[in-house]
């Protein structure tokens, strides 16, 4: 039902009335930077745009946003109902991650289940100074409520996001959370750099991994961060971005601590995204490579981009393999978790 607030063009200020390729569509501003998202398809944040540059953080697939209301799969798959829909962007995985998994009955398709689901929202302060909407969505297969907090302040271009995740039974559960916050053009480039704290380790795919094909790394190695090592024993610097055409793979960074942080800089735009987030709660950044070298579904070599994704656990394998080697997150019955995140993009 529509609300009548005070309307302003300055400051900051909440636009809810907005429909984009048919999905409600909640965009939050300041002087500084625009926030969409798109509460019809799982919050997915679409648009993280930097206005003094005019520079969105936000990759966009060459597919673009779609609305999976209106496209009739025309061969439904586990790995096709999220994977058809992907715009690029920053989606909530939640409470698998990764390919089809099965877990006390329930069978799950790729990331699970909320990041296509449309959420509920609500408008907590709306000020020339701050804005805060809080978003909640009750999975479906499992007895979930996930509820997130989105604010930005005046002057500000850091988005804070805390969240809270309910068991609404009596039975303790497992799970996988992660954030899939992707970049791509116009920010990333060959030569832009990745920071991460000291000491922090790379665990690679398994050598016979069936998701992830050989890339340029020897596979089930850990290494110390960035130098990684060829099957011809050569280093590879990981934090340095390498040019279109190099062959695409998947690791884990873990070893970041109670707070956790990363860095993305281009040098040639002067400009970073720094994030923060609770590195209790996901201890593990997933790191995901697509340089073009791919020439099979669905990028089919069209795309240069990375993941760099907090999350609960590891590997791709989705949740039963997460359960197997301890990583997959734990909650009791009547239980809460919560998690907190921090996007800031600056200038260098």
């Amino acid at each position: 039902m529509f609300q009548y607030r005070p309307q302003r063009n300055y400051g900051c200020r909440i636009h809810d009335q907005i429909s984009y390729m048919g999905m409600r569509t909640i965009v939050l501003e300041n002087d500084v930077v625009r926030i969409s998202v798109l509460a019809d398809k799982g919050t997915e944040i679409f648009e993280y745009l930097y206005k003094p540059k005019d520079l969105d953080f936000m990759w966009l697939t060459e597919n673009g946003v779609q609305n999976p209301n209106e496209y009739l799969p025309t061969s439904p798959d586990p790995v096709a109902t999220f994977v058809d829909y992907y715009s690029g962007g920053w989606q909530e995985v939640f409470p698998n991650g990764g390919p089809t998994s099965a877990y006390l009955g329930a069978q799950y398709g790729q990331h699970g289940e909320v990041a296509h689901m449309p959420w509920d929202y609500e408008i907590v302060r709306d000020t020339e100074q701050l804005i805060s909407v809080r978003f909640s969505v009750r999975t479906k297969k499992m007895p979930f409520r996930l509820t997130k907090m989105l604010t930005l302040e005046k002057g500000s271009s850091s988005l804070l996001i805390e969240e809270q995740l309910d068991n609404l039974s009596d039975i303790p559960l497992r799970y996988m959370w992660g954030q899939h916050l992707a970049f791509g053009k116009p920010f990333l480039a060959p030569g832009c750099r990745i920071i991460v704290p000291d000491h922090v380790k790379v665990l690679t795919e398994a050598s016979d991994s069936p998701v992830s094909p050989p890339g340029r790394t020897k596979r089930g190695v850990t290494y110390d961060w960035p130098l990684g090592v060829s099957a011809t024993g050569e280093q590879i610097d990981l934090s340095l971005l390498p040019e279109k055409g190099t062959l695409s793979e998947m690791m884990y960074l873990t070893g970041f601590g109670e707070q956790a942080w990363y860095k993305v800089e281009n040098g040639s735009l002067g400009m970073g995204m720094n994030v923060e987030w609770d590195g209790e709660a996901m201890p593990y950044l997933w790191y995901w490579q697509e340089y073009g070298a791919t020439e099979g579904y669905p990028w089919y070599g069209r795309h240069y981009n990375i993941g760099l994704e907090p999350f609960s656990s590891y590997p791709t394998l989705g949740l039963e393999e997460a359960i197997r080697n301890g990583s997959a997150g734990a909650i009791g019955g009547q239980e809460s978790k919560i998690f907190s995140l921090r996007t800031t993009p600056y200038e260098l």
